[in-house]
């Protein structure tokens, strides 16, 4: 259950309260009624347990669940698994990660050829960052622009992606971010994601979604 759907009766409360009092309730005295809230701590640890697995701490897993006796809703091999393609990605090993994402389930990749585009296009970048520069034009050309021109926004991320090679340094490119870490991670995070859902489970934490 969401920490938003346990929270709510005791809001409903506290705003029945005000409504009954008809008083104007300051801003600390909101917040002191806030801090009063107590959640079930069976709750907060589902929000916990949830909050591992989905990040794929599975060592954290493991011994969250011997601590308090919650049971995650995923084997942690299974976890581990995840992880592995995710570090794949982080790590530049694109083809890697695709690999082992097929042996986890060729479906994921079949069914999201947004996903797989994306993937293809960080080993692009990947090759670029690696200066192999006739292996990242022909690779562009036989694997990515079929794709461009069945997709018009495959087609702009091509195009942006292969302006990397037009500058000679690349800190005056305006698609540098590219090359950054950061774009690693995004596609990590989209292969993590679609990697969840295929094992039916959420694509972000319960306590992300409870961010208010």
């Amino acid at each position: 259950m969401s920490l938003f759907w346990v929270m709510i009766p005791q809001l409903a409360e506290i705003q029945e309260q005000m409504a009954s009092s008809k008083k104007v309730i300051m801003r600390e005295e909101w917040e002191k009624r806030l801090n009063h809230i107590r959640i079930r701590k069976e709750e907060m640890n589902k929000l916990v347990m949830n909050f591992l697995v989905t990040e794929g701490y599975a060592e954290a897993v493991a011994k969250f669940r011997m601590e308090t006796g919650t049971e995650p809703d995923m084997d942690v091999a299974m976890i581990m698994d995840r992880m592995a393609v995710k570090e794949a990605v982080q790590c530049g090993n694109v083809e890697d990660a695709i690999e082992k994402v097929n042996d986890l389930n060729p479906e994921i990749l079949d069914t999201n050829p947004e996903l797989f585009f994306h993937l293809q296009q960080q080993r692009l970048i990947e090759l670029i960052r690696n200066e192999k520069i006739e292996e990242a034009l022909e690779f562009a050309q036989e694997e990515l622009a079929p794709r461009g021109e069945e997709n018009q926004s495959f087609l702009e991320e091509l195009e942006r992606t292969v302006s990397l090679l037009v500058f000679k340094d690349v800190s005056n490119c305006p698609v540098r971010e590219l090359l950054d870490i950061s774009q690693r991670l995004k596609t990590a995070n989209e292969v993590n994601a679609a990697i969840l859902t295929s094992q039916s489970h959420e694509k972000g934490t319960e306590l992300e979604e409870d961010d208010w």
